[in-house]
């Protein structure tokens, strides 16, 4: 091994060894690595925030959110407007019968469906088919196109009544056959509530309509 004396130092200094230190700069890879990421986010950003401002300026997304908004108040108004096609009581023809041992029942009940607006057929006994065969409150009869019309705005005056389709009928007349349970027809409040519930089913609580539609 050589031994050298750097000048100047008057022999009291030795370096040893064949090679001489070197100085080196400490490396700057990680700061070339977090430039390249914020670069690349930068560049994302940028991006996405021009395709914004084109979607702003073609109204794009204003125009998917109103055709939203119309879709969803188009399918919540399509059943209301089938419900008010119900028929109003005055264009209901009711026969009032009593199947029940209890005499004058049928012309009571008559009595006060007429009050309510309906229009009255016949009133009497019922026939020996259902003659002492209600157990229930009553049965709602009428052809088949009457079940969810005519016998539905009946069936407010008697929400526990049966309803029931007669196939072999087809005149517009429904029959209204008191059975063993029938005490009264329900309140003309709680009736007239429920009507309008049947017909004006879009009206909110408070009267108004819904926002946004």
């Amino acid at each position: 091994m050589s031994m050298l004396t750097p000048p100047g130092m008057g022999g009291q200094y030795r370096i040893t060894g064949d090679k001489y230190p070197r100085m080196r700069r400490p490396r700057r890879r990680g700061r070339i690595v977090f430039a390249v990421v914020a670069s690349v986010a930068a560049v994302g950003l940028i991006g996405w925030g021009t395709l914004q401002l084109i979607n702003v300026f073609s109204g794009n997304g204003g125009n998917a959110s109103a055709s939203g908004a119309r879709a969803h108040c188009a399918k919540a108004d399509a059943t209301p407007a089938a419900l008010k096609a119900l028929p109003a009581p005055a264009q209901i023809t009711v026969n009032v019968l009593n199947a029940t041992p209890r005499s004058g029942l049928a012309k009571q009940t008559a009595d006060e469906l007429k009050k309510r607006g309906f229009h009255i057929g016949d009133v009497g006994n019922a026939t020996e088919e259902f003659d002492k065969k209600i157990k229930g409150v009553a049965l709602l009869l009428g052809p088949k196109t009457a079940v969810d019309t005519s016998l539905t705005v009946l069936g407010v005056q008697l929400p526990a009544a049966e309803r029931r389709a007669d196939a072999s009928r087809t005149g517009p007349a429904v029959d209204l056959i008191l059975g063993d349970g029938f005490k009264a027809l329900t309140s003309k409040p709680d009736a007239d509530k429920a009507l309008t519930a049947l017909t004006s089913p879009t009206a909110s609580p408070t009267g108004g309509t819904k926002k946004g539609c």
